[in-house]
């Protein structure tokens, strides 16, 4: 086995798991799930049937996966966060055939008990804050909190607010890397 599972999680058959990846305390993988490699899925976890998860995603404890999310590389889930898959639930009425799809793209955070309602993507190394509640597509590199969450900024790869001057030019504090603002979209400058 190239991966960890504490002697509590529970790996139901069909799940692929990469190497280096880390399963902790009672920690639920279901059928058919993809796990890359280097991943960390903290304590209580539930990870539904047919979630994909990339490289080095990392899922704090307490957080619910539901069928029909995908996380690209890089994805940081907080504690508690959770992710629906049915718009309309009810208890008698099965709508597994109805479950929405949602991606987390490459480099995204989202904060403790945060709510990302089915069916709305996170856009690259988009930050999410925690407690927010998610009912809408959020742009890459964008900065949402509160209930309906909405922008209120933008976020560099390394996690510091961007700044936009008049040019719509920013500089990350954090990494001296340099950014664009144009026509409502965020760049990173290539140099």
């Amino acid at each position: 086995m190239s991966y960890f599972a504490h002697e509590t999680a529970v790996i139901d058959e069909g799940c692929e798991i990469g190497e280096g990846t880390k399963i902790w305390h009672f920690s639920h993988v279901m059928p058919n799930c993809t796990i890359g490699e280097s991943c960390n899925i903290g304590q209580n976890v539930v990870v539904s049937p047919g979630v994909i998860l990339g490289r080095n995603v990392k899922i704090q404890n307490n957080v619910s996966i539901y069928t029909g999310v995908i996380c690209e590389d890089d994805v940081f889930l907080g504690p508690s966060m959770v992710f629906t898959n049915v718009t309309n639930p009810r208890s008698a009425v099965n709508r597994k055939a109805e479950y929405a799809k949602t991606v987390v793209r490459k480099g995204a955070s989202i904060g403790a008990n945060a709510t990302i309602v089915c069916g709305h993507d996170i856009g690259k190394f988009a930050f999410i804050g925690a407690g927010a509640v998610v009912t809408k597509h959020v742009p890459d590199y964008a900065l949402v909190v509160g209930n309906p969450a909405r922008q209120i900024g933008w976020m560099s790869e390394h996690g510091e607010r961007l700044n936009f001057d008049a040019s719509g030019s920013a500089t990350c504090i954090g990494s001296g890397e340099k950014y664009l603002l144009e026509e409502g979209k965020v760049k990173k400058v290539i140099e």
